[in-house]
């Protein structure tokens, strides 16, 4: 596997950002999230959505490129939650499942956080594997939960209080 690079999404990646997020979801999810709310995913609707968070957030979401293609993306910005369980929440962080392993996603996360900025985050409970890289990076399970809009499978909140130290 060639080498990475990290950048801001531009208008030039949308598409492939919602090739990717897609992808990603697909390889992720199977198994937990129904087969046909992943099969009605539509990548033209997608990177329609992707270019709005672009416009209206910019520099909020950022693409893992590997000879061109997007092979994963974080994406960060202000808490949804009420009240904030944190200053920023990390709305979405994606590999696609080749890249697994490769430190792509470290990379990405370290480019989302704000150094020294609380961080929230939600991930389906039935995913240890993304549980396990948020601990390693900090995160830990606070006892909050919901389910997940579109599909019934619960979601678990993590948080990452602010660091001490932690600088670029």
């Amino acid at each position: 596997m060639s080498r990475w690079r990290i950048e801001s999404l531009t208008a030039e990646h949308t598409h492939g950002l919602a090739e990717c997020h897609i992808a990603c979801w697909r390889e992720a999810y199977d198994g937990l999230v129904p087969r046909h709310l992943l099969d009605a995913f539509d990548v033209d609707r997608r990177a329609a959505q992707w270019e709005r968070t672009r416009v209206k957030y910019p520099r909020s979401t950022h693409i893992a490129l590997s000879d061109g293609i997007v092979i994963g993306f974080a994406s960060a910005g202000s808490p949804k939650d009420e009240p904030p369980a944190a200053d920023l929440e990390l709305n979405a962080l994606y590999i696609r499942a080749p890249w697994y392993g490769t430190g792509v996603a470290d990379d990405l996360i370290d480019v989302a956080l704000t150094p020294g900025v609380s961080c929230s985050l939600w991930v389906f409970a039935e995913n240890p594997r993304a549980q396990a890289f948020y601990r390693k990076h900090g995160f830990a399970l606070d006892g909050a939960h919901k389910i997940e809009d579109f599909t019934p499978a619960l979601m678990v909140r993590m948080v990452r209080a602010a660091r001490e130290g932690d600088q670029r």
